[in-house]
């Protein structure tokens, strides 16, 4: 660290930022440098980012606009930053976190180290099991829309490091070049996609929702990750006093309710369902709903549980499909495994927490393809399905650990 520098910036922690950087990879900016070639002249690279954010005069460059499809229809932009700006987020992102942590709500779950997705899901059923009625709200576009003066307000609050502010305003400002190439000023919004976003988000949402909702419900339990969140209440009447109250809320706030992505849920369990309620809600991939569960003393009851969505399990499939494994004939099966286990372990580690039998279908649909593949591969099992389905299972008793749903007893043919 050079004393002459007006601003304190360790290199260490440039460092520390960029090793995060490489592990976690990405795709090149605006400027079309990926991370192989940023580390061609690493030293050099590194010591230019600090120099520059040292001494105050860095700005951020553009930010390449990607367009991705959402499993909901429809598309989302997201901003991918160079990967030195990455770096120069991520040295703000290591300032800001330690501090913000200790703030942030207790039923904050997203984009929060040591917390996770199955974390919410887990105390979400908890909840349903204890309240008969749930409001569940999304956001509408939050990463878009967020208030750059209300946001750098509660920033200031808990941000003393004039750098740290100096900087954050700036990748607020930064334009964004669209996939047409139009560029694109922003006076709100903060890209999704850039490594302090997560952060910033949180915090505007920390002030926005969670503490209105310890001054405004402090018996209605919540559950927020980024801008997906349910609140548990006792009655109908009182789901819809409080979704109410949340519009207006947010409308305080300068953001907006989904209108298709929001609404009342009933949490029935046992007995006839309340008329005219829903009687499911999705949330983090996973559905909600009344599903046969088994007691300790092996008979059956229902209960409201999560298992993977629908469209979860359809996007799942889709990606199964294109990987048209069937046509992959001149590959040994051994090839096979290793080209998708990476895939299907992550599905199952992800989706197989919570009812793990709800993925049955897909790993009976990744054998079908299997079987197919086996009727193209060997020229007796040519339209013969139930033979080369056998000739399968045959391989998964003898290898069951093969493929990673093999592991889990989903061997072809069950």
């Amino acid at each position: 660290m050079s004393s002459a520098k007006p601003f304190p910036i360790p290199r260490e922690l440039v460092w520390r930022a960029y090793k995060q950087v490489k592990e976690k990879g990405g795709a090149p900016g605006i400027d079309k440098e990926s991370i192989e070639a940023f580390d061609a002249d690493l030293s050099n690279n590194l010591y230019k980012l600090w120099n520059r954010m040292a001494s105050g005069s860095y700005f951020p460059p553009k930010v390449r606009g990607v367009s991705i499809p959402k499993k909901s229809g429809g598309s989302r932009l997201l901003g991918i930053p160079t990967v030195a700006d990455r770096i120069a987020q991520t040295v703000v992102k290591l300032i800001c976190e330690p501090q913000l942590e200790p703030i942030f709500h207790g039923n904050s779950f997203g984009y929060r180290p040591g917390r996770s997705a199955h974390d919410a899901i887990a105390i979400t059923r908890e909840r349903c099991w204890k309240y008969p009625w749930v409001v569940e709200f999304d956001i509408k576009g939050l990463f878009d829309n967020i208030d750059h003066e209300l946001l750098m307000r509660a920033v200031r609050k808990h941000i003393n490091s004039q750098w740290v502010l100096i900087y954050i305003e700036r990748w607020l400002k930064a334009a964004i070049v669209l996939p047409d190439g139009s560029v694109e000023m922003r006076n709100q919004g903060t890209p999704q996609g850039g490594v302090i976003s997560p952060v910033l988000a949180n915090l505007f949402l920390h002030y926005a929702f969670d503490l209105w909702m310890d001054r405004t419900f402090p018996h209605v339990p919540f559950c927020r990750y980024a801008d997906d969140g349910l609140m548990h209440c006792t009655s109908r009447k009182q789901a819809e006093y409080v979704l109410s109250r949340l519009k207006g809320r947010l409308l305080e706030c300068k953001l907006e309710i989904h209108p298709v992505k929001s609404g009342i849920v009933h949490c029935k369990t046992e007995g006839r369902p309340n008329q005219m309620a829903r009687l499911s809600f999705d949330f983090l991939g996973f559905q909600f709903c009344p599903r046969v569960a088994k007691r300790k003393d092996g008979r059956q009851f229902q209960n409201f549980s999560p298992g993977v969505s629908r469209g979860a399990l359809k996007s799942m499939k889709q990606t199964v499909r294109r990987w048209k494994l069937q046509l992959r004939h001149t590959s040994s099966i051994q090839e096979l495994a290793k080209s998708i286990n990476p895939v299907l372990r992550g599905w199952s580690q992800y989706y197989g927490v919570f009812y793990k039998s709800a993925l049955r279908t897909l790993w009976r649909n990744v054998n079908d393809y299997l079987s197919s593949w086996v009727m193209r591969k060997y020229r007796r099992f040519k339209r013969h399905k139930v033979k080369a389905i056998n000739y399968l299972a045959a391989i998964a008793r003898g290898k069951p650990r093969l493929f990673v749903h093999w592991q889990l007893g989903r061997i072809p043919g069950t």
